[in-house]
């Protein structure tokens, strides 16, 4: 038997007026999830555990079985491990975004936050531009690192875990009230936009139409982290497939493996079919019992308030990741279980994580059920199938 997680980031959301009051997932074209859907058990997880703060961090974690409460120490530590940076146990890591922030001729805490993926752009040109924060502000006590995207490290020797705001809970908002109180921080990212404001690329970047990567923000702080072992805890030899550093650091931290997807970008425009066919080599070539495939564009697209985005990456989802993936390991005579669900909500309303409850379907195609129902938040409600701790999901997986 082997096993499958289909991890839409964000997926869930809420009912949406231009939808016709369905959420993006009730509207989408999904004929691959709308066939499995009958054929499978449905119901609501609990995530993200009372009184924590619901992000990708904790909710994933609560999917491949570690308890938040338990395992957590802060986001960014998960990403350093995935970039490789040598975490020291009295270092503080903390993400440090390539965010656009307004360059109205206002004071810099007056300045408003625009995107805070600075249009998606990519790895190589946030590259450059983080070189050029590092020759001014990089010193023996502050490191900076590139991962992905938009998204990078900066390691504080002998730091503080400071609270800080993700951006992409204030955007539109002014930055003011949520800078942070270390006053260097504070500095460091008031600097990163005298930098970046006028570099070249950005000129180039808004020639283009795109928004400028004009301003590091910092968050996510936390201490090193310390995971069990994924296959000692579930006895299964488990395989990470994402594009996000933070999903990569959580499966360098339980000894799962990780496979580099040429053209994965956490976008709406990854990889679909090279994470698709990873899985299945993973499974049926290289000896992985479990495969977990995160997809990040549907939290993206929410982050942006784009409803027709957000649909369309749920559309991709079912057309190019979960029919191929059945198909697959369907002509290959292997027998799965199959898990797809959403970490967290990232209502289009909100433009932000919410801790509700997330929609999970569970198909196994040695004992396939016969129902009525589709795969959506609202069917899920209905069907009465519910557990309240979403780090328990991954041994309902393996034990169904």
């Amino acid at each position: 038997m082997k096993y499958v997680v289909v991890l839409g980031d964000g997926m869930a959301d809420e009912p949406i007026e231009a939808l016709s009051g369905k959420t993006p997932l009730e509207f989408a074209n999904t004929p691959a999830m709308d066939e499995l859907s009958k054929k499978s058990e449905i119901g609501m997880v609990h995530t993200i555990p009372d009184g924590m703060k619901p992000g990708s961090d904790t909710a994933n974690l609560s999917v491949l079985g570690y308890d938040p409460k338990k395992y957590y120490s802060g986001r960014s530590p998960l990403e350093a491990l995935s970039i490789g940076v040598p975490m020291k146990d009295t270092d503080i890591a903390l993400r440090c975004n390539i965010v656009t922030i307004s360059e109205d001729d206002v004071p810099f805490e007056e300045k408003t936050i625009i995107d805070h993926s600075s249009s998606e752009i990519s790895t190589e040109d946030c590259a450059v531009l983080l070189e050029a924060v590092k020759k001014e502000l990089e010193n023996d006590i502050y490191k900076f690192y590139v991962g992905t995207s938009y998204r990078h490290c900066l390691i504080w020797d002998k730091g503080e875990v400071v609270e800080l705001t993700p951006p992409h809970d204030v955007l539109g908002q002014v930055i003011g009230q949520y800078l942070p109180a270390d006053k260097v921080l504070y500095e460091m990212m008031k600097k990163s936009y005298d930098i970046l404001v006028n570099h070249p690329l950005n000129i180039e970047r808004k020639k283009q139409g795109l928004n400028p990567a004009n301003c590091c923000w910092f968050w996510g702080a936390g201490t090193k982290p310390m995971l069990s072992s994924f296959e000692e805890k579930t006895g299964k030899k488990g395989m990470m497939i994402s594009a996000v550093d933070l999903l990569k650091g959580i499966a360098v931290g339980a000894g799962m493996g990780i496979v580099e997807v040429e053209g994965a970008n956490g976008g709406l425009h990854t990889n679909y079919e090279g994470k698709t066919q990873a899985a299945v080599k993973a499974l049926t070539e290289d000896g992985y019992d479990f495969a977990y495939i995160h997809v990040e564009a549907p939290d993206e697209m929410g982050h942006q308030g784009s409803v027709e985005k957000k649909v369309q990456a749920i559309e991709f989802l079912d057309s190019r990741v979960i029919g191929p993936l059945v198909e697959s390991l369907k002509e290959k005579n292997v027998d799965f279980r199959l898990l797809v669900l959403p970490d967290h909500p990232t209502p289009i309303c909100v433009r932000t994580h919410t801790a509700d409850h997330v929609p999970y379907m569970l198909y196994d195609s040695t004992a396939e059920q016969s129902n009525t129902w589709n795969y959506n938040e609202k069917e899920g409600r209905e069907s009465g199938n519910y557990i309240a701790k979403g780090h328990e999901i991954i041994d309902y997986l393996f034990s169904k």
